[in-house]
């Protein structure tokens, strides 16, 4: 089946000029795409932790093992409650963390996408597997909402059988077994599932990615780039227009992946996804924040010169990894010398758990100067996605409290620091 479909994709691919901003990547058909990724720009923002769960985004699902350290992940959540209780939980939570009202206010602030993270569990179980379903009618509400509020929808296969990446995001912290026994098979199946249920509604659904972080440092390079043209082919049997989404693996988006899966390769509507954070080693979170903005605009060339459609899939205005539990549950930050191994930079105060506004002037006006340096860098080629809506309480990451705060740009192009910061931390 996917011979096939390359096949015929081969004879019907249209070719293409290199330069980003001179020429399109891709010439779209007769059934031309509902967003033109050529020549509109991607502003966007992720609904992380609704339908996947991450205890750092909506810590109060999880603050009763905060001692024992029982549920670390959605997997663990479920196998603790028993599915009857997680989904009694789960349902009060996807009803009321995100609603109408969100895509509502996404939409006056002048984006145009959400990319909305799914867990294969959701769109098909393994048998054993504790994870509870349910997610499915309320993805359905969500194209709805995206549809009445004038969005496009990213959908995001969040989570693999076996881990791709050992992180509790991906529904299970710890092992990465994705590419043992029949688990990418699995995966491909849940791609199928999801690219069927959507094929009929690309009015809103423009985009599927394949797979969210997969650890190329420690898979087999080779699987996963057949994975994603095995992928290509299954989003193709059922939508010959949705643009194909894959995730650079934690490797160099244009010394590894340019000349793979773009038009000359014989494929159609690929879009490489690379997320962009600069808080998870000591070396990152050691720097200042002008060094932050420095490293952003650095990766605006870089960015330019993919291959293919590009978008930051996921990025933060966080200059320190202070947020509660981001780096797994009851785990410190680096930042304030708390992670293991890691050494003293700066407090974590206001930062750890509160609101934008509680912030120090000096934090807000970094945020703000960091943001602006990484919107100038992103929109350089395809386009951005912030990581997150909201949550609980980590305000460097909470999109919402950031524009009702006035440290995202509204409109999205007006710029008040250019790039001067405050130093007094340091």
């Amino acid at each position: 089946m996917l011979a096939k479909t390359i096949l015929q994709s081969l004879a019907a691919a249209a070719t293409v000029l290199i330069g980003i901003d001179a020429s399109p990547l891709f010439k779209l058909g007769a059934r031309d795409l509902s967003f033109d990724y050529n020549n509109q720009k991607v502003y966007g923002v992720n609904l992380g932790g609704w339908l996947v769960l991450e205890p750092w985004i909506t810590p109060s699902l999880f603050d009763q093992w905060a001692d024992s350290k029982t549920a670390v992940d959605e997997y663990t959540y479920t196998q603790t409650l028993g599915k009857d209780e997680a989904s009694r939980r789960l349902n009060n939570h996807w009803n009321t963390f995100i609603t109408q009202d969100d895509f509502n206010a996404i939409k006056r602030a002048g984006l145009n996408h959400v990319r909305i993270p799914i867990g294969y569990w959701a769109l098909a179980p393994l048998a054993g597997d504790p994870f509870v379903q349910g997610q499915l009618p309320f993805l359905d509400k969500a194209i709805d909402w995206a549809r009445s509020a004038g969005l496009k929808v990213m959908l995001d296969l969040h989570g693999a059988p076996g881990s791709q990446n050992g992180f509790d995001n991906s529904g299970r912290l710890g092992a990465i077994n994705w590419q043992q026994g029949n688990n990418v098979e699995s995966t491909v199946n849940a791609i199928r599932a999801l690219a069927q249920r959507y094929a009929s509604q690309t009015d809103v659904v423009t985009s599927i990615e394949l797979l969210n972080e997969p650890l190329g440092p420690v898979l087999d390079m080779s699987r996963v780039k057949q994975f994603y043209y095995d992928g290509w082919g299954t989003v193709r049997d059922s939508n010959g227009d949705t643009v194909v989404v894959i995730h650079d693996a934690f490797q160099d988006i244009t010394n590894f992946w340019n000349g793979f899966m773009n038009v000359q390769s014989g494929v159609n509507h690929v879009m490489l996804d690379t997320h962009q954070y600069q808080i998870f080693d000591q070396g990152q979170v050691s720097q200042s924040p002008s060094q932050h903005v420095r490293s952003a605009c650095n990766l605006g060339p870089k960015i330019a010169s993919t291959d293919k459609w590009t978008v930051v899939g996921e990025w933060t205005g966080a200059q320190t990894d202070c947020a509660k539990w981001l780096n797994g549950l009851g785990k410190g930050a680096r930042y304030d010398g708390t992670f293991p191994g890691s050494s003293y930079v700066g407090s974590c105060d206001g930062k750890y758990s509160g609101t934008v506004a509680g912030l120090s002037g000096d934090d807000k006006r970094n945020i703000r100067s960091f943001i602006e340096a990484q919107l100038d860098a992103y929109q350089r080629h395809t386009g951005w996605f912030f990581w997150t809506w909201k949550n609980e309480g980590a305000p460097e990451w909470h999109m919402k409290d950031l524009l009702a705060n006035g440290l995202f740009p509204q409109p999205l192009s007006d710029r008040q620091c250019k790039y001067k910061l405050s130093f007094t931390a340091f």
